[in-house]
């Protein structure tokens, strides 16, 4: 038996939508081939990374107008108030733009007796359960 996922829409009550539920055997799947891409991510120059970011972020703003029929079956928001789009690319591109320097080591002592410094390292895959009311947005925060 196959579980799903029903989004019932509080315009309506209608099923909005409908997803499969993943098994366990499958989301580990996931979970293991996110884990085996982060590496190949994480060796990327950084200045790569922040342009694919960028480039992410203009693809979600193509579909500004779906985001706003989602958001208002999920969620009950009017489409008059639009989708997350505004803010999601002001806070996606503000991270993007503090990047270099958010992620430079921190030189902590610099001396002829040592060199101390804080670096950042990618931990790996992390898992986001975006809330009902800003998932875009939670989304890019992360």
């Amino acid at each position: 038996m196959t579980n799903t996922l029903k989004c019932i829409s509080p315009i309506d009550g209608s099923v909005y939508l409908e997803r499969p539920v993943l098994s366990l055997e499958a989301a580990r799947d996931v979970c293991a081939r996110a884990k085996a891409a982060q590496g190949a991510w994480a060796a990327r120059p950084l200045a790569e990374r922040v342009q694919l970011v960028r480039d992410a972020i203009a693809e979600v703003g193509k579909t500004t107008d779906r985001m706003a029929q989602e958001l208002a079956h999920q969620m009950g928001r009017p489409v008059r108030y639009g989708g997350e789009f505004g803010g999601f690319a002001e806070r996606g591109n503000y991270m993007a733009d503090i990047a270099e320097k958010a992620l430079a080591p921190t030189i902590v002592e610099d001396s002829d007796k040592a060199t101390r410094k804080i670096t950042r390292e990618a931990r790996g895959v992390v898992l986001v359960v975006a809330p009902w009311n800003y998932p875009y947005m939670t989304a890019i925060n992360t």
